[in-house]
């Protein structure tokens, strides 16, 4: 018969296969290591015999199982909130409104926000703050602070906050690369889902990368991550943090045809956030780099063949906006209209092609590369055709109006 220690020592094994199976390769759970640190024999004054000491599993020189038995990566996952909990704050709006009979009454909104640094500046959403009259921000569940908008950025959904706390209460969070990161890979959220839940942790994957979140007043916001992470409305403004706890994003949307958490969160990635923070905390605003396109056709190969343009892709400039660098380049617009079936359509003007090398197919992707790539006072070569003849400028880009 076996042994009391042998029985522990294969149900260990089993729950150690059991729990790697799911992500282990056959060479892997070869690799499996499981040994027993040989344990005194029980003398006649002992009160009960002694436990076997389970030391660290192993796969590959990688430890699984801590000394008692638990998931590394659960153990890990408990020190990221223990580690940025602190971090994230729980706060609330009030709108001043109007009623029928013009009697002011107080609209009360609620969302998330994380400590980004030592002066009690604090990330949010906008729309979490948009319109308020006042913001209080509760800090380690119990202490409230009223705090000031030091910056928002409306296109980019993002708002800087801040408050005046002790310093015991700042605790600012460390922020991650969103561009290193991949689809697979933990997701770790933390926020005041519906308000009332503080700092409520949810653990899953990052879903999908380089989503388009389109806003409710139709701007939209390119490169988001999306999460299965459970985010419910309150999350807005949280962070979305890798297993290290660092910040990969801003919890801002979801989609939920109940208005609660279908497994489809987005977030705004970090790379985002550290691109316009610094503008925010010194203007209060972000400058959005700016050539001036008002309207322009995408070429397609069936307008190309339509219209009997030279090329099969790229911008056929329609109007650019007065005083813009397009404009103020030289660059010219539509000298004429026609009528494409039930379509008027204007011809003549000059065809954007590339920015600094890199092909254009549509406005959207104009505006992506500039958001991402360049910034206000930087000098871009633009390639053009006009009349079928290619030609190039240089343009230094502008302030976008606000």
């Amino acid at each position: 018969m076996l042994s009391l220690r042998s029985l522990l020592g294969r149900l260990v094994v089993l729950l150690a296969v059991v729990a790697l199976l799911a992500g282990c390769t056959e060479d892997q759970l070869a690799g499996l290591l499981l040994r027993e640190t040989p344990t005194p024999t029980p003398t006649a004054t002992s009160a009960q015999p002694p436990t076997p000491a389970v030391e660290v599993v192993t796969v590959e020189g990688v430890a699984v199982l801590d000394a008692l038995g638990r998931d590394i990566a659960e153990r890990r996952t408990m020190d990221v909130y223990q580690r940025v909990s602190p971090s994230v704050v729980n706060i609330s709006t009030q709108v001043l409104r109007r009623n029928f009979f013009f009697e002011i009454y107080p609209e009360e909104g609620a969302g998330s926000g994380f400590i980004i640094d030592g002066e009690g500046r604090i990330l949010t959403n906008y729309h979490v703050v948009d319109g308020a009259d006042s913001i209080e921000v509760t800090v380690n569940d119990d202490q409230v602070f009223p705090a000031s908008v030091v910056g928002v950025d409306p296109r980019n959904d993002i708002a800087v906050l801040k408050i005046d706390a002790p310093a015991e209460l700042i605790v600012p969070v460390e922020f991650g690369d969103s561009a290193a990161v991949q689809v697979g890979q933990r997701a770790i959220a933390i926020g005041n889902p519906f308000g009332q839940f503080g700092r409520t942790l949810t653990t899953g994957v990052i879903s999908a990368l380089n989503r388009t979140l389109e806003l409710d007043d139709g701007r939209t916001i390119n490169g988001i991550i999306q999460t299965d992470a459970a985010i419910n409305r309150g999350n807005s403004g949280g962070p979305l943090l890798d297993s290290a706890g660092r910040v990969v994003g801003i919890n801002s949307a979801i989609f939920s045809p109940t208005g609660t958490s279908a497994g489809v969160g987005f977030a705004i990635p970090s790379e985002t956030i550290l691109r316009i923070l610094p503008e925010l905390i010194e203007l209060g605003y972000y400058r959005h780099p700016y050539l001036g396109v008002r309207y322009a056709y995408a070429i397609t190969p069936g307008l190309a063949d339509a219209l009997e343009l030279p090329v099969d892709s790229g911008l056929l400039l329609v109007q650019m906006y007065n005083g813009s660098p397009l404009q103020r380049g030289g660059v010219r617009g539509a000298q004429r209209e026609a009528v494409l079936g039930n379509r008027r359509v204007y011809l003549g003007g000059d065809i954007l092609t590339a920015l600094d090398g890199s092909p254009i197919t549509n406005v959207e992707s104009l505006q992506l590369l500039l958001e991402n790539n360049y910034r206000v006072s930087d000098s871009v070569t633009v390639y053009l055709l006009r009349d079928g003849q290619p030609f190039e400028l240089t343009i230094e880009l502008t302030e976008e109006p606000r």
